[in-house]
């Protein structure tokens, strides 16, 4: 079975550059075709994986094999060439916190440092424990052929912490690959530390939506203020899947020029003189 699901740009265009994406908790490739296939619609190579197993008991170790992952990802998506520069993480929920730790580490990663990160909906710290929002996302992990009920939350709750995109929201029931209650499951506290204290050396951008409960927007605040190139960039009236609301277009026009300006070494393309709203 092919571990990742690959979106190629249109044929004849020049690729612009690399993206892998890594997925969070629940989530399957499947939930970032539409994502993907937008950025590949402005001629980036976009690869989708599937989210890491991260061991609360040996994270060194996870965080190894997730970075090990992800090289072989990149290589695997070379063009004929090599590999098309630059590289971009893209991580949500706890791909987000993985792609943040392994990167924000001191000892030596496997992985080749990208040129860029995008961590979206990063969790903060209780996210899942006890639902922290009041949603009633606690306990068990469920599987995709649940009827609903996740340690006492409906599988509308967690949609609704989730997104209230009605296409993505469809993508999530049918997609038997989503594991329903997985918001309810505890992120190790270590790997949340890792994420939100490392020093990521890349260009950062960080997304959030302002209606997500999971999210810790003054440790996000303090996170981006102590890396050196971030940016935290909020999502008016999204939720946790923040690459995923109704905001979709939107977000991934923020994600496009992102790659743009880390084309052209952080320098926007296109920048407002004069405006009158």
């Amino acid at each position: 079975m092919n571990p990742y699901t690959d979106h190629h740009g249109p044929e004849g265009l020049r690729t612009r550059g690399t993206v892998v994406v890594v997925p969070g908790r629940g989530e399957s490739r499947a939930a970032y075709a539409r994502f993907g296939r937008r950025l590949a619609a402005d001629a980036y190579r976009v690869r989708v994986v599937d989210a890491p197993l991260i061991d609360a008991d040996d994270l060194s170790g996870s965080l190894a094999r997730f970075g090990a992952g992800l090289a072989a990802a990149v290589e695997g998506a070379a063009a004929e060439d090599g590999v098309v520069r630059p590289v971009v993480l893209v991580g949500a929920d706890t791909g987000a916190a993985a792609v943040a730790a392994l990167l924000g580490r001191e000892e030596p990663s496997v992985v080749p440092l990208p040129e860029a990160v995008v961590l979206a909906g990063l969790p903060g710290r209780g996210a899942g424990h006890g639902d922290p929002a009041g949603n009633g996302l606690t306990g068990g992990t469920g599987d995709a052929g649940d009827a609903g009920d996740a340690g006492g939350s409906s599988w509308d709750d967690e949609l609704d912490v989730r997104t209230s995109c009605p296409a993505h929201r469809g993508v999530l029931t049918d997609d038997s690959g989503t594991q329903r209650g997985s918001l309810g499951i505890a992120v190790p506290d270590a790997l949340l530390d890792a994420a939100h204290h490392g020093a990521i050396a890349v260009p950062t951008l960080i997304l959030v939506g302002d209606a997500d409960p999971l999210a810790d927007r003054d440790g996000l605040a303090r996170t981006t203020k102590s890396l050196t190139r971030s940016r935290l960039a909020v999502v008016r009236d999204a939720h946790h899947d923040v690459l995923n609301d109704l905001q979709h277009r939107s977000v991934a026009a923020e994600v496009v020029t992102f790659l743009e300006t880390v084309r052209n070494t952080l320098v926007p393309v296109v920048a407002v003189e004069s405006s009158a709203w």
